[in-house]
């Protein structure tokens, strides 16, 4: 702003200093006419009180100036002021939130932590239950090794599902047939079929070379080896516990493990096929449950057929116990009957009473207070009922 009020000042002068030569060349041209010099002078006088008056304008123009530049730097301070104090409060804010944000960071970061301790805690426990697990797998490999060990855990296997199964007196264990042979396990059965004999084998040996052969050389050579060894069980088992006149004409092969079972049905049909044909039937844990179930039920459908001539008894002695209910309900009925005929013959009786007692209460008197006749109010055929019933 100052800048222009230099220039218009600039101006002014120039403009004073272009009139102040022309009035000059008018004087040097014509200097002996006065009219033209006292026009001149005015013309000069007028030109300095412009050139006073404008100073005077510059000079208001200035201030003008100076109190707007003061006026808007102290509007400048203010503003600087308020964006100061806004930035200190956006910034206290924004700390104030770091903070906070920081705070719950570490409260997460040490709940996490916790939970990771106790999660390495478990995987510790897990680890020492897995090295424990593993000196268990190794003590049941060399268990597994052992035949008789083997023999051993299908036999107290297949006498536990026998037991919770069949009730007492329904089989017998290490029972001795008339050949000299011992048969893990019979169950006894009313003749046809008669005695089942059930022997546990256990081909762990040859099952485990089939499962971890390294090639398909040592994987058929194993898988004839178990062949071999099924097949041998299931012959021992057809000769020995199976005697015509004695025992059932089949007899059951139980194997205490589930995948054995099933590798047989699955890859070794022949096998399962050859024991039908010897009537020797290859039973798991499972499928020994569902026998012996059905064998119960066979066991509970005899001992009822035993009891069949109580039954009938029974039914008779209840024939005779409805026959008689049924004679003594219809009884019952008829005096019931005579009971509901009397209560309606007392009703007929009440209704008498209450009219009798109406037709007394009606009787008019004449003015000497002597009782007028009425006519009786009750019909002439009920009257002898009614006499009988008040003798």
């Amino acid at each position: 702003m100052l800048t222009t009020t230099l220039a218009l000042t600039s101006i002014a002068i120039a403009l004073a200093v272009v009139a102040f030569l022309a009035a000059w060349r008018a004087i040097s041209a014509s200097r002996q006419d006065n009219d033209r010099l006292s026009i001149l002078s005015d013309a000069m006088n007028r030109l300095v009180d412009s050139q006073a008056s404008m100073t005077g304008r510059l000079a208001q123009m200035s201030e003008s100036q100076i109190a707007a530049q003061s006026s808007a730097a102290e509007r400048l301070q203010a503003q600087e002021r308020n964006v100061t104090k806004m930035l200190d409060e956006r910034l206290t804010e924004v700390t104030r939130r770091v903070g906070e944000n920081l705070m719950k960071a570490g409260e997460k970061t040490t709940e996490t932590l916790g939970q990771l301790q106790e999660r390495l805690a478990v995987i510790d426990s897990a680890q020492k239950n897995i090295a424990e697990l593993s000196q268990d797998v190794v003590s049941l490999q060399d268990l597994l090794s052992n035949k008789q060990a083997r023999g051993a855990i299908g036999q107290v296997q297949m006498e536990d599902l026998v037991r919770n199964m069949l009730p007492p007196g329904a089989f017998e264990f290490q029972f001795t047939l008339s050949n000299g042979k011992r048969a893990d396990c019979v169950i006894k059965l009313p003749n046809p079929p008669g005695l089942i004999a059930v022997d546990s084998k256990y081909p762990h040996e040859a099952y485990a070379r089939m499962i971890s052969a390294s090639d398909d050389r040592e994987r058929v050579a194993a898988q004839q080896s178990f062949r071999t060894d099924v097949l041998k069980h299931i012959k021992d088992i057809a000769e020995k516990y199976i005697i015509p006149g004695e025992t059932s004409d089949s007899a059951i092969m139980f194997v205490p493990a589930e995948s054995v079972f099933a590798e047989l049905h699955e890859n070794f049909s022949d096998i399962v096929e050859a024991g039908f044909a010897r009537r020797v039937y290859v039973v798991s844990p499972t499928t020994l449950m569902a026998t012996l179930n059905t064998v119960r039920a066979i066991l509970k459908d005899a001992r009822m057929r035993e009891q069949a001539h109580l039954i009938q008894r029974e039914i008779g002695e209840l024939t005779k116990d409805v026959v008689r209910l049924d004679k003594r309900v219809g009884e019952l009925a008829r005096h019931f009957g005579q009971a509901q005929t009397d209560v309606k013959e007392i009703q007929t009786s009440t209704e008498k009473i209450m009219k009798r007692g109406a037709r007394i209460e009606n009787i008019p008197l004449d003015a000497s207070g002597e009782a007028v006749e009425v006519p009786d109010l009750i019909a002439p055929e009920a009257e002898q009922p009614r006499r009988e019933l008040l003798q």
